[in-house]
């Protein structure tokens, strides 16, 4: 409609279901390099590095909740440890015209893949900065992590 603002709708329309990113945040940061400066010496193996992701969603009103996406790592040398690091990056999301039955899935799924670049960043920079070539974790499929974590619980396990 001509002179209609964005926020302005007419008469029996209704609002579009979306979604906003509020803002983001490192909410905790930890990174540890227990044997450094040895650990900081060229080793000609590559490191295990095993990781682990944790969603957590938390509602604050009617509209208004903060995902806490909580990523670890930890780099194994051949014999110690060679860094350790957790992050728990955050975000305050506003649902609008979301039924209660999607309100989940769109958190863990799009709201998590929307965050995950911006984390990768902070464990990059700071594994970097400790001294070790930036930790480049590669994409996580959300959508298969949700489900697996609702077969998990359904199964109660």
């Amino acid at each position: 409609m001509a002179g209609q603002s964005q926020g302005e709708k007419s008469q029996g329309e209704e609002a579009s279901p979306r979604f906003l990113i509020k803002g983001q945040y490192i909410k905790d940061l930890s990174f540890e390099n227990p044997h450094s400066p040895h650990s900081l010496i060229a080793s000609e193996d590559k490191p295990k590095i095993e990781v682990s992701v944790d969603l957590k969603a938390q509602r604050f009103d009617e509209q208004h909740f903060e995902l806490i996406m909580h990523l670890a790592a930890r780099a194994m040398g051949p014999n110690s440890t060679l860094f350790l690091v957790e992050l728990d990056y955050g975000a305050i999301v506003q649902l609008m015209g979301i039924p209660e039955d999607h309100i989940e899935p769109l958190l863990f799924i799009d709201c998590a893949a929307i965050l995950f670049p911006f984390a990768r960043r902070v464990l990059a920079d700071v594994t970097r900065d400790g001294g070790f070539p930036p930790m480049m974790l590669e994409p996580i499929d959300f959508r298969t992590l949700y489900a697996h974590n609702k077969q998990q619980a359904a199964s109660g396990k």
